[in-house]
Parts: C-alpha cells; sequence; structure tokens
C-alpha cells in the first residue's frame, strides 16, 4: 500500500499541483479583499464568508476541471458519458442559499443585497481563478472593490426618492384622505400606497401611507403638522 501511493505521488504533474495550490491562495487573496471591506461595514457577511465562498468556488471549479484530465476518453461518442461541468454549474445556484440568508427585510427597506451580490461576485471570481482566468479575476476584483468604496460615495450626489410608512391615527369620521393629501402635497410628498383600519370599539381609524419623497426634504415640519391637527391622536413614521 505505501508503494502504491509512492507511485502514485511519483507519477503526478506538479507543475499541475502547483497550479492549483496558486489558483487557492490568488482566491484567498481577492476573496479577502472583497470580504474585507464587507467587514469594514459591518456586514453579516463579511472577511470570512467571502474568502470561503471565493475559495470553495475555486476548488470546485478545479475538480470539474480534472476530471476533464482525468478521462479524456469519456466524451460525447462513448458508451460512458458524463457532464463534470455541472459541478462548477452548481455553484452558481448553490449561492443563491447563501445570499439569501443574508438579505433582510424591514418594512419597505431590503437591507444585504449588495453582501448578497458580493458573495454571487466571490464565487463567480473563485469560478474564474479555478479555470486559471487570473487577469478576468483580478480586473473583476478591482471593479468590484471599486464599486463598493468609491461608487457609494459618488451615490450620495445623487438625487433619488425614498419611501417611508406613515401611520395616523385619528377619531372616526372627522379625517379623510383629501385632508392628508393637502398636508403631503403642501410639501413635495406624494402617497404611493394607501390602506386604512377602523376600530368600532376605540371609535379610531388607522391610516397607513406609504410616502414618496426626495431626500432633501424634511420629515420633521410635514409629521408635525399631522401631529397638530386636532383629529388626530398619534401620528408614526418609519
Amino acid at each position: 500500500m505505501m508503494l502504491g501511493a509512492m507511485d502514485f505521488l511519483t507519477f503526478q504533474d506538479y507543475g499541475y499541483e502547483l497550479s492549483i495550490l496558486f489558483r487557492l491562495l490568488l482566491a484567498v487573496l481577492l476573496g479577502g479583499l472583497v470580504g474585507m471591506e464587507r467587514e469594514m461595514h459591518g456586514r453579516p457577511a463579511g472577511f470570512r464568508t467571502h474568502l470561503l465562498v471565493t475559495v470553495g468556488a475555486c476548488l470546485m471549479s478545479v475538480v470539474s476541471e480534472h476530471y476533464y484530465l482525468k478521462y479524456p476518453a469519456l466524451d460525447s461518442s462513448s458508451a460512458v458519458r458524463f457532464d463534470p461541468s455541472r459541478i462548477a454549474a452548481q455553484i452558481v445556484s448553490g449561492i443563491g442559499f447563501l445570499g439569501a440568508g443574508v438579505i433582510i427585510k424591514e418594512g419597505l427597506a431590503v437591507r444585504g443585497l449588495t453582501t448578497a451580490a458580493c458573495l454571487w461576485l466571490a464565487a463567480g471570481i473563485g469560478m474564474a481563478v479555478g479555470c486559471g482566468l487570473y487577469l478576468a479575476a483580478v480586473f473583476t476584483t478591482i471593479i468590484a472593490l471599486t464599486s463598493l468604496l468609491v461608487l457609494k460615495r459618488l451615490e450620495r450626489f445623487f438625487k433619488k426618492d425614498r419611501y417611508r410608512t406613515l401611520t395616523i391615527y385619528a377619531e372616526a369620521g372627522t379625517l379623510n384622505r383629501e385632508a392628508v393629501e393637502q398636508v403631503l402635497h403642501a410639501h413635495g410628498l406624494r402617497i404611493a400606497d394607501y390602506g386604512f383600519e377602523q376600530n368600532r370599539e376605540a371609535n379610531e381609524v388607522r391610516y397607513d401611507l406609504v410616502v414618496r419623497h426626495p431626500d432633501e426634504v424634511s420629515s420633521e415640519d410635514w409629521i408635525r403638522k399631522f401631529a397638530d391637527l386636532d383629529q388626530v391622536s398619534r401620528v408614526r413614521f418609519r
């Protein structure tokens, strides 16, 4: 058994083995760089997660490639057929479970989409390294870091709308939707969605409004307008 193992090691292509080690180390470096940025921003999937995803994807791509090298005779014309590329193909679908785990929905806000995209990208970087596409993997990592570090600062200069939920409690029959819209329109706000609930026992109506407003609009002024109305008992904004 010992001689058999030594014979097996003797006939290995050490150049190919060293290239695999290089691929794994490069995957560690590139995945760690992307994960470090997420770690610095306190995201749930940080340095170690991105590093492991990239290395794991790299290893599975190497295994997929190795099957082609080990069984070159089993092509489409042979009696026994298999498709090693399916090993790497399952990485793309399998990474979706990790991505779904970091996405959190809080009301109308959805957090974790960027981190989920980073995990998906880290898997792609690992696959590229595993297939020997080093330049593409490095360039993709540079693009990812530029997007996360530089473009995030540029987003502050973009004018964009935000969606928040405004909840108003008022005595039944004393406040209608038109009165609410007048206050909102006076501050340049628009209602994206609308709903209400009436409590007969408390003789109270609750209005749930999904409000669209620009970044530069201060919420304190128009919330105070609603709070000052005699018909309104409570106002909640989230």
